[in-house]
């Protein structure tokens, strides 16, 4: 790809890299968030914003068992009357919320996301109440927009779809990472294939438009030969979606006490796999549409940005939840640690007070240029040069010519129409989690840097 005559930085030489760094799906991080001075109120933040296209997300932070890879925001299991309780926090939360929107413009929500954890944790009577939060509550019309639900095998029962098929839910993410016993074993997920598959039986009897399964690579022991019998396995009940996970070992989890991947080998085993499960997944029909996410073609599609909750005008519900105004990213605090997370979610279900923002960051000026380019380019189909200067002034060469370099000099830059589209190559897209991060800012690498994990 040759930049614009207004980028004059010559490309660096090409340097060796980690082809797996962080999986980026959300810039900035939250290990960058901090606490808020003075606490916005939220009616003053959404003030003036677009709220006639929102995007709502409700969060469950709860999971049977907690697997040696996860860091996200999730406890096991949930004593007592604390799921009610947690559901009485986000029926609070909600109405706070909805009032902070005020009425100086249209409220809609185009899309909305059940996430965790494990929303499908929740009791079948539990998950209609989680339905009516978002619809009597928030006023999202769930038969009427994509509404996409995380769910596990285990808590993939009858009863629970029924509900969600029948409140309107348009997607269904299964997390299987894998048909093998011995790897789910190695990944400290211990499930049994046969119980796995009758979770998808399940599934295609309840009759959810899509079908997403996810699977991950880099396990220990696994060989080229047991990947192969995953996608295999998981094409055998023609899923709309798949996403294919490298695997991660990240401080605090159950993975990162057992042991520690750090060497090269490994990153190679990683790529190789990928390459493998692309690959196959392209020779069945599959279009490819992120690093991650293959799609069946004919697919329903989920939304504007295809249930990707990382845009402008997202509201997060649930102490695991981010929401994004234009300018402000902001949530309540975040950890790993089992015990740390307990506190968090503790404090949650006995707060009254929903309407201000507590742990954030802004994003805007450079940031959002970055946020921008990044989100974008790690996306299959590109980002077209004519909406980034509409939304900024600018060429993306003219606000970042050494990074754009660096990776074009790599080859990871497609250079069919550079004046009109920037879009990765292959090997870009295989590099995903390389890229990401190069493009996070001085100030957000060093507010990483100086979280301590909790």
């Amino acid at each position: 790809m040759t930049a614009p005559a207004t980028a004059t930085t010559p490309a660096p030489a090409p340097t060796a890299v980690r082809p797996y760094e962080s999986y980026v799906y959300a810039y900035p991080h939250k290990t960058a968030y901090r606490p808020l001075p003075g606490r916005p109120a939220l009616r003053e933040l959404w003030r003036g914003e677009a709220k006639d296209a929102l995007s709502l997300y409700l969060h469950i932070p709860f999971c049977e068992v907690r697997c040696g890879f996860c860091n996200l925001f999730t406890r096991i299991g949930a004593p007592e009357d604390l799921t009610g309780r947690y559901l009485d926090a986000l029926d609070r939360q909600a109405a706070a919320v909805r009032e902070a929107l005020g009425d100086d413009g249209p409220v809609r929500f185009a899309n909305a996301a059940f996430g965790g954890g494990t929303p499908t944790f929740l009791t079948a009577e539990e998950l209609v109440r989680l339905c009516d939060i978002a619809e009597r509550r928030m006023g999202a019309d769930l038969k009427a927009v994509p509404l996409s639900v995380e769910a596990s095998p285990a808590t993939a029962t009858a009863d629970r779809l029924a509900v969600l098929a029948e409140r309107g839910a348009t997607r269904l993410s299964l997390g299987v990472q894998s048909f093998v016993e011995e790897e789910a074993r190695a990944a400290v997920r211990p499930q049994r294939r046969a119980d796995v598959e009758a979770a998808l039986g399940r599934i295609r009897e309840a009759r959810i438009p899509v079908l997403n399964i996810d699977l991950i690579y880099g396990i220990d022991g696994q060989t080229p030969a047991g990947w192969r019998t995953s996608l295999d396995a998981a094409l055998a009940w023609a899923p709309e979606e798949l996403y294919l996970y490298p695997l991660y070992v990240r401080p605090l989890t159950g993975l990162a006490r057992r042991t520690a991947h750090t060497d090269r080998a490994w990153d190679e085993q990683r790529l190789a796999l990928y390459r493998q499960g692309r690959d196959h997944l392209l020779a069945r029909g599959y279009e490819q549409v992120s690093m991650r996410m293959f799609r069946r073609p004919e697919a329903a599609p989920q939304g504007p940005d295809d249930h990707a909750c990382q845009t402008d005008g997202m509201i997060g519900l649930g102490c695991g939840a981010r929401s994004y105004t234009s300018a402000l990213h902001y949530s309540f605090d975040y950890a790993v640690d089992m015990g740390e997370i307990r506190a968090i979610i503790d404090d949650y279900t006995g707060a009254d007070d929903f309407g201000h923002a507590v742990h954030g960051r802004y994003v805007e000026g450079d940031e959002a240029r970055r946020r921008h380019l990044l989100q974008s380019l790690l996306q299959a189909r590109g980002m077209p040069v004519a909406g980034y200067r509409a939304r900024f002034g600018t060429h993306p060469y003219e606000d970042f010519p050494a990074e754009l370099a660096r990776f074009e000099a790599r080859g990871w830059l497609d250079g069919t129409a550079p004046d009109t589209l920037l879009r990765l190559s292959p090997e870009g897209l295989a590099h995903s989690d390389a890229l990401g991060p190069a493009l996070f800012s001085p100030a957000v690498r060093a507010a990483m840097a100086a979280y301590a994990p909790k």
